[in-house]
């Protein structure tokens, strides 16, 4: 029995980078030099206002924490998904990533002054005690979170293995009142499940995108090519619904397992000559059977990645409803002596076929949408990327959110019996396509991607350190 996702996603984790680099730009001539002199008059002005307060607020402020303040609010005003982080943050994020962790097992990101569920991680506490992705956590033990920044929120929720901990949630339009206690525990996470379907498929779900998703893919497969004999085996199933993206390398590991030549995505910074490409090596795990992949309204950035890729391909058909849309890069800049870390949107990604998906979202090539209890309706569509305050502009069509909801009952699944009947070569009467787009062109290999410069193969291209994840606004896992 798998438990109810429903993803009310504000924002989503995505695929990162990082960056150990140092980016020095000459100024010439007197229009820069001009604009130089005006960024110093604004910086003059930053310390004038942090000595006055320093020196005439009520009480004494600390010094350090006003310099974060600051920092934190110059990066949250550029995206939802550029922060700083602290010291603890960067540490934490990195240990998370590694997946495994103490606490509840819930995503989470500040929304107005309160605590949003992003996602809770399945089979943990959060999720076991029926936490559902878009509650608002407005109490942690009896004591407001307003006030509260997130670490501190997420430090009350962490603690001891096997100690309670009581959340008071705000749930649905009405923001009805639900109290539940959870007891804390070590959280470990396995991104990739899978079994056999119907003795001929193999299902294989991928949760998140850590630093074991490829290995736990590689070995899925394997166990389902021995399970399955080579005659009867239809194909493979890979549910991405409501995963919330997480590390860039992994998401093109992921595609690489199904197929063996080339692009698999694109990356474009601010400057032409910034653009990476990443090809796919010949190390196809799939055997060349049907794909199937299962997205939704929270499918979201290296869930996107992967969908996009393999549907440019013509590798995989696509089942479900739109994905969420957030087709920015993060990369994660250590700031050295124990200063934490910054993240910051530094490239959009692109498809092989050179689509944006950024606030616009990967379409299915068919569409199911699932059958809602009473109680649910309502609350089971995210607002999508195009949705959220500041988020990076990408035309005049930009695409809000889709359904988020999957049936905790696999045979309620309308989504997952299109894809088995699909594979099955049986019309299925839920499944209806999406409206024919024009031809996908996908560059050679070795081209380059239009509108870009000096686009390296993956080769060449630096891989991101797989123990950095990037959350969006400010996303953690207590």
């Amino acid at each position: 029995m798998r438990k109810t996702s429903l993803v009310l996603l504000g924002a989503v984790i995505g695929a990162s980078a990082v960056s150990l680099g140092t980016h020095t730009k000459m100024f010439q001539g007197g229009s820069a030099v001009a604009a130089a002199a005006d960024v110093y008059r604004d910086l003059n002005l930053f310390g004038d206002v942090f000595e006055k307060v320093r020196n005439d607020y009520v009480e004494k402020p600390d010094d350090k924490k006003m310099v974060e303040a600051a920092v934190s609010g110059m990066l949250t005003s550029l995206d939802p998904h550029s922060s700083y982080m602290d010291p603890k943050s960067f540490a934490d994020m990195q240990v998370q990533t590694r997946g495994a962790f103490g606490g509840l097992g819930i995503e989470v990101m500040q929304e107005d002054g309160l605590v949003k569920v992003v996602a809770p991680i399945d089979d943990t506490p959060a999720a076991k005690a029926g936490v559902l992705s878009g509650d608002l956590i407005s109490a942690i033990d009896g004591e407001n979170v307003q006030g509260m920044t997130l670490n501190q929120a997420v430090d009350k929720m962490r603690g001891d293995v096997n100690t309670t901990v009581k959340l008071t949630l705000l749930r649905g339009p009405k923001k009805d009142k639900v109290d539940v206690t959870l007891k804390r525990a070590i959280i470990q996470i396995k991104s990739v499940r899978s079994h056999v379907e119907t003795s001929d498929i193999g299902y294989i779900r991928i949760t998140q995108f850590t630093e074991q998703t490829y290995d736990g893919l590689k070995d899925a497969m394997l166990k389902i090519q021995q399970d399955i004999p080579e005659d009867k085996f239809k194909g493979y199933i890979i549910d991405l619904r409501n995963n919330p993206g997480g590390l860039l390398d992994q998401s093109v590991a992921v595609v690489n397992a199904f197929i063996s030549h080339g692009e698999i995505v694109s990356t474009r910074g601010r400057n032409a000559d910034e653009t990476q490409r990443y090809n796919a090596r010949p190390i196809d795990l799939s055997k060349s059977k049907p794909v199937v992949v299962l997205i939704n309204g929270g499918s979201a950035s290296a869930s996107e990645i992967v969908a996009g890729a393999l549907q440019d391909h013509k590798r995989a058909t696509l089942i479900g409803t739109r994905s969420f849309g957030k087709g920015s890069v993060q990369t994660i800049i250590p700031l050295g002596q124990n200063n934490g870390a910054l993240r910051l949107t530094t490239a959009r990604y692109y498809t092989p076929s050179g689509r944006s998906i950024q606030a616009k979202g990967i379409e299915p090539d068919i569409q199911v949408i699932e059958d809602v209890p009473d109680d649910l309706k309502g609350k089971d569509d995210t607002k999508g990327e195009a949705s959220l305050k500041g988020h990076l502009k990408n035309g005049d069509d930009e695409k809000t959110g889709s359904q988020a909801y999957v049936p905790a009952d696999a045979a309620r699944d309308k989504a997952l019996h299109a894809a088995m009947d699909l594979l099955h070569g049986v019309k299925n009467a839920d499944a209806t396509p999406a409206k024919a787009e024009a031809p996908v062109v996908i560059p050679p290999v070795g081209s380059a991607t239009p509108g870009a410069k000096g686009a390296p193969a993956m080769d060449a291209h630096p891989v991101p350190d797989p123990t950095v994840k990037e959350p969006a606004p400010k996303i953690e896992k207590p």
